[in-house]
């Protein structure tokens, strides 16, 4: 208990004083809730995962929660604040953002006497169809990297240990228990790994979660090369390794590879393999003794560095309204504006009718399904809805946009919930402005066949918006869907899964009391075959009306966009996105004037001027771009700024370019290389759009995998 000690002396003084039974109960956890016939175990808050408090030793429990936009199941327990979607906070642009919302809800985890908080998730977007990618923070590694990262850090910030994860490669659901990611090192060294490596860096998590699926054939929480190799040896973490629930296959093997916590194995896993399989191969000398007491004294050391054990979590008042209004600041600054012809938005409040079609928008706003949704104090707005087993049950959060519409507009507000659309047409024709909403619930365990949205809502656009030119779409959804009816449309507003303030928010931007500033985080392609895998063979679930497309593949190829994910395979595939990645509208117009590039001191920095050319003050996200030498290179976002400039003001940027970024990594040499040669430079408004371009000549380099970024 001596806390001028570093966490690591602290760790092996606790870990000395262990009996193997208590070394043994430390690196399993209970899932912690009732389940087929078990009884919650005594101790546990009804959560994912409850490890016994060890009071010989002054070792608190560890209470582990999901997830990343707020706290899980605690439905029972009073309920908890969501934040908008991992999409929507990626948009913003803006770590502090990230950084907030993790406090945010780390803080009301905390306050509710959990520890531990499975926050974290940085797998890339690799196609838009994946039902979790709501969970996630886009298809850039920078981008995703530095979101969460910070995400993390908040958390962390409040004394409850982060997770990161899902490492690696877990980008579809659909046979995700199975399924093997195939990709060659350099390209997942460049991509998603990095991503993993940025947000580590930046948040320092107390544990690393592995994923259920298989990496080149071996299973992730099993896989020597990258628990050992690339995480705890090139990255030099610290941490403690856990698993997803359902993710071990193994005893020895699991351990040798890095694992070292199983998560539930008595419900998810065929057995509970670190007991008494691991103690079995403990004494036939399969694994050492060594392995183990390694395993306790890596999640003794996140105990103590997150300061769990000097600070236990107790329980306190939460204070929903301040925290809600952290989602909804999340919310607007995340909400992309995709389409405004004509200036129709922003909306007067002088309106003298409006019609609000469709999406339950008279009872709240979608949230997405799975171990990720968060129950609001008030309940569940729209409760019944299919499928009444996992991953629901839908969950909208209480924040009515009507109610929030009606206390703005000074007309007449009227109200279709869009099922029969001849009606809802009617409506809109009397009505000097018609907003639709529009959803698509996603969640965990299963992916989307197509790009479609369901329950023939593009239907209800066409008629709606072929009755009203004045037609504005608010989408409610996982991300990218088909949109045919686009052109019809005046206003499009993405506003991705809007969290416990959605309704709020979502109103405060059709009228102009917010500017929006969201930028995409991934491409939004026109439809399916712009896809590397046009198909995902099994996607679909019967419980919702999506019944499977055949069975589930053995394995995904992503050997075939490699490192090039999103924007940077549209570049090389020279095809056309609906929306590329960066994109954003807003109510006012920037320019950027004067762009500079230069190497010193061995950084590269890109200077600028930003304009706000508009009549209304707003706030913009300048992206610069690097392509490195060679022929083979696409273009990666290598940094950006968001600020906020006073209509017809003038601000000079700087921004010095991730020096990451500027490197690749050598299969052969196994390290990273930045090649001598010119460096393309683009300033621009997203992925394809640039205003400004220059070259800089920088110098040959090699980096070792070992990166201090990576280690507290």
């Amino acid at each position: 208990m001596n806390s001028s000690l570093s966490p690591d002396q602290r760790a092996t003084l606790v870990l000395k004083a262990m009996t193997q039974d208590e070394k043994f109960r430390l690196i399993r956890a209970d899932f912690g809730q009732p389940s087929e016939g078990r009884a919650m175990p005594a101790g546990a808050l009804t959560s994912a995962g409850y490890v016994p408090a060890i009071a010989r030793l002054g070792l608190p429990a560890l209470q582990e929660t999901d997830a990343g936009l707020g706290m899980a199941k605690a439905d029972k327990s009073g309920g908890a604040i969501s934040l908008p979607s991992g999409l929507a906070t990626a948009a913003s642009f803006d770590p502090q953002i990230a950084y907030a919302g993790g406090a945010m809800i780390g803080s009301e985890a905390r306050k509710k006497g959990f520890n531990v908080m499975l926050v974290g998730g940085v797998d890339l977007e690799r196609d838009p169809r994946n039902g979790r990618n709501f969970e996630y923070a886009g298809e850039d590694p920078l981008l995703a990297g530095t979101i969460a990262g910070n995400a993390v850090r908040g958390v962390q910030d409040q004394k409850v240990i982060a997770t990161v994860k899902h490492y690696a490669l877990n980008a579809l659901e659909t046979g995700r228990n199975t399924l093997s990611s195939q990709i060659d090192e350099p390209a997942a060294r460049d991509a998603d790994l990095l991503a993993f490596e940025i947000a580590i860096g930046i948040g320092h998590p107390g544990s690393v979660m592995c994923a259920y699926n298989r990496y080149n054939a071996v299973y992730a929480c099993e896989n020597d090369w990258l628990l050992n190799a690339v995480l705890k040896g090139d990255w030099g973490y610290p941490g403690y390794v856990m698993s997803d629930w359902g993710a071990v296959h193994s005893a020895g093997k699991s351990a040798l590879a890095g694992l070292d916590q199983e998560s539930a194995g008595e419900v998810f896993d065929p057995k509970v393999f670190f007991d008494q399989p691991l103690r079995a191969a403990i004494a036939s000398g399969e694994v050492p003794q060594s392995r183990v007491d390694d395993m306790v004294r890596r999640i003794l050391r996140s105990l103590f560095a997150a300061g769990i054990i000097d600070h236990p979590a107790k329980a306190a008042p939460i204070d929903f309204a301040a925290d809600g209004a952290v989602a909804q600041k999340a919310e607007e600054a995340g909400v992309v504006l995709l389409r405004n012809q004509h200036d129709l938005l922003p909306l007067s409040p002088s309106l003298k009718s409006m019609a609000v079609i469709g999406g339950h928008a008279d009872k709240g706003v979608l949230s997405g399904g799975g171990s990720s949704v968060v129950y609001p104090p008030a309940g569940n707005a729209v409760p019944g809805l299919p499928p009444d087993g996992w991953p629901g049950p839908r969950v909208y959060q209480p924040s009515a946009p009507l109610a929030a519409i009606a206390r703005l507009v000074l007309g007449k507000v009227q109200f279709n919930d869009g099922r029969d659309v001849a009606a809802a047409a009617q409506l809109a024709s009397h009505a000097d402005v018609a907003v639709v909403f529009v959803e698509q619930w996603d969640a965990e365990s299963f992916d989307r066949p197509d790009m479609t949205l369901p329950d023939h809502q593009d239907a209800l656009v066409a008629a709606v918006a072929k009755a009203n030119p004045h037609t504005v779409v608010v989408l409610e959804n996982n991300g990218p869907v088909n949109m045919p009816w686009l052109d019809q449309t005046a206003a499009v507003l993405e506003s991705w899964y809007p969290g416990a303030r959605g309704g709020e928010a979502i109103t405060r931007l059709l009228f102009g009391e917010v500017l929006p500033s969201g930028r995409l985080p991934m491409t939004w392609p026109k439809d399916e075959s712009q896809l590397p895998r046009p198909q995902i063979p099994g996607a679909g679930l019967a419980s919702i009306g999506v019944p499977p497309q055949g069975q589930p593949a053995d394995t995904v190829d992503y050997r075939i966009e490699g490192a090039d994910v999103g924007y940077r395979w549209f570049q090389k595939k020279h095809i056309e996105p609906l929306f590329p990645f960066g994109y954003g509208l807003t109510y006012t117009h920037f320019g950027y004037d004067k762009l500079k590039a230069k190497w010193a001191d061995g950084k590269l920095v890109v200077a600028f001027d930003v304009s706000n050319r508009g009549s209304r003050d707003g706030t913009d996200v300048p992206q610069v771009y690097v392509t490195l030498p060679g022929e083979n290179h696409t273009r990666r976002l290598a940094g950006w700024r968001r600020l906020t400039l006073k209509k017809g003001a003038t601000l000079h940027v700087e921004i010095t370019a991730d020096p990451w970024i500027l490197a690749a990594f050598d299969g052969q040499r196994k390290n990273w290389q930045r090649p001598a040669g010119s460096y393309r430079i683009q300033l621009g408004h997203s992925a394809t759009s640039f205003e400004g371009e220059a070259n800089v000549e920088l110098p040959a380099a090699s980096f070792s995998v070992r990166r201090s970024r990576a280690s507290p």
